[in-house]
């Protein structure tokens, strides 16, 4: 598969499939839960609470793993694995370009100092379930 194809095959799935799972790292062992995630291009934002385990486990060490895509459907049903550096966005810009009417059940508004929301700058992205063994792109 050429690099422009795989690229467009990422962006279409992490534009469809929103929720998935974040893996984070304790003392050398991984954590993982399922996270809401929206994208700009290949770089994924997602809201948090600041006092959360995942907040101290990115302060110690932002590496994470993403996956997004599998629906259940079995071989054929393609998704994503990301591996990426996270860092904790509290700017008000970024907090309110995020923010959902939804995230009202959580946070008292964008302004809420609790609220914060993750970015995760991929290193490398690999497309999986493609028939034709996994595909990467590395950044």
């Amino acid at each position: 598969m050429d690099q422009d194809t795989l690229k467009e095959e990422i962006l279409n799935i992490m534009n469809e499939h929103k929720h998935g799972t974040l893996a984070t790292v304790k003392k050398n062992r991984p954590h993982s839960r399922y996270m809401t995630y929206f994208n700009e291009g290949f770089t994924l934002f997602t809201p948090t609470d600041k006092e959360t385990h995942k907040t101290e486990e990115i302060e110690e060490n932002p590496n994470v793993h993403i996956l997004l895509g599998y629906e259940g459907g079995g071989i054929g049903d393609q998704y994503v694995e990301v591996e990426g550096k996270a860092e904790i966005r509290e700017d008000a810009d970024t907090k309110k370009g995020i923010w959902q009417e939804d995230f009202a059940n959580w946070f008292d508004g964008p302004e809420d100092p609790d609220y914060i929301i993750l970015e995760i700058t991929p290193v490398r992205i690999r497309l999986m379930n493609t028939g034709e063994g996994p595909h990467s792109i590395e950044f």
